[in-house]
């Protein structure tokens, strides 16, 4: 990688925090539904509105501010982002109604996804060809510890104080971030190389942006409807479900940071193209290997934790190559690309979790089916492109 001075790492810590920040607001209050809806007098339902009612905010802001992206001033965006998002996280912690932390977290989900959005083109700005990959393999290795390591912190905090605990600790670090942002102003890069004619139309117009957008969103969601049906299924296999589940995650992760790392070196041998294929390739063989293994009565834990290791692995090879591909081929609109694949991300793993709800109850065959239909489209969508701009040996 580049040298890694720090004019270049201290924009770059300060995006991967603002990111974590944006995922923490899932996953840290994740443990306390239960007890937030107990407490506001809600019902289980009520209380998965939460959930949602901030995945949604967050599909709503990244679109926001890629299109504001492009037109104003990214840091002092990013600093309102985190500064309301602070401030909504604390309004949060104080509420009595449960529909009115609904409607906060909608806004709190909308608040915090600025860095999502801006840490890719900042990215591109810091670093270029190979480098911008390993990069942005480190950024999402980083990224990747989220929503293992948050959900304890959050029962944690749960355990030691109450529900509110876990907005009060966002609030903090939300204003420490845009106090941060602030004082390292002058190391941020000052303009970002967007399209200045760009919108979100022409990009959907945009097949090589399209179908590399929709290869790594369909890639990634292969891997999480594996992840979000595991704690359900575990509890039918394992008499310990919850370390079962804590074990894949952790031994997944794990691998996915080793190949996704290792990614940028091998490039400079295969090229990215190579890889992103054989990436795409090992997805598509590791859950077709956990449908089959559900089929034939080999489902246990142990077999699907290894299968899901080679699923993390062959995501491992592509993500950051596919992410750094499809931004490449927005030709500058950086900000609405990178926008458009993450909520291309949100909408495809909540579909495919919604479609899988009603069967895993009988097993890991059905969301390996689902994650298996994702992993070939991916594959195919993938296939057919040309080998990515800038990231390849040249690069």
């Amino acid at each position: 990688m580049q040298r890694l001075t720090l004019d270049r790492l201290a924009p770059f810590a300060l995006l991967v925090l603002g990111t974590v920040l944006g995922l923490a607001g899932t996953d840290l209050v994740l443990p306390a539904i239960p007890a937030l809806a107990r407490d506001l007098g809600g019902t289980p339902a009520e209380a998965q509105w939460v959930l949602a009612a901030f995945t949604a905010g967050a599909a709503a802001g990244l679109l926001l501010f890629g299109a504001l992206g492009a037109q104003q001033d990214w840091r002092r965006l990013l600093m309102v982002s985190a500064a309301s998002f602070a401030a909504v996280s604390l309004a949060a912690a104080c509420v009595d109604s449960i529909w009115l932390l609904i409607g906060l977290r909608f806004v709190q989900g909308a608040c915090g996804a600025a860095a999502a959005v801006f840490a890719p083109a900042v990215i591109r700005a810091l670093f270029q060809g190979p480098h911008a990959v390993r990069a942005l393999a480190a950024f999402g290795s980083i990224e990747a510890m989220a929503p293992a390591l948050a959900p304890l912190a959050g029962a944690a905090l749960l355990a030691r104080w109450d529900w509110r605990a876990s907005f009060a600790v966002l609030a903090a670090l939300g204003a420490l971030l845009a106090l941060a942002l602030r004082w390292q102003a002058g190391r941020l890069p000052e303009r970002l190389q967007l399209a200045a004619d760009g919108s979100y139309v022409r990009l959907a117009r945009n097949r090589c942006f399209v179908r590399l957008a929709l290869s790594h969103a369909f890639s990634l969601a292969a891997l999480l409807v594996i992840v979000f049906a595991a704690p359900a299924v575990f509890s039918r296999l394992s008499d310990a479900p919850v370390r079962a589940f804590v074990t894949m995650q952790m031994v997944g992760i794990t691998a996915f940071v080793l190949v996704a790392n290792g990614a940028g070196l091998v490039i400079e041998r295969f090229g990215a193209l190579q890889l992103l294929r054989l990436g795409s390739l090992l997805s598509a063989v590791s859950s077709a290997a956990i449908f089959g293994a559900a089929l034939l009565g080999m489902g246990q834990t142990p077999v699907i934790t290894v299968l899901f290791v080679l699923l993390c692995t062959g995501f491992g090879f592509r993500a950051p190559i596919g992410f750094h591909a499809a931004l490449t081929s927005a030709q500058g609109d950086d900000t609405r690309a990178a926008a458009c694949i993450v909520v291309a991300m949100l909408l495809t793993t909540a579909l495919g979790t919604a479609v899988v709800a009603p069967f895993v109850d009988s097993g890991m065959a059905a969301p390996a089916a689902v994650a298996w239909l994702l992993a070939c489209t991916a594959a195919v969508l993938g296939w057919r492109t040309a080998a990515p701009p800038a990231a390849g040996r040249a690069a």
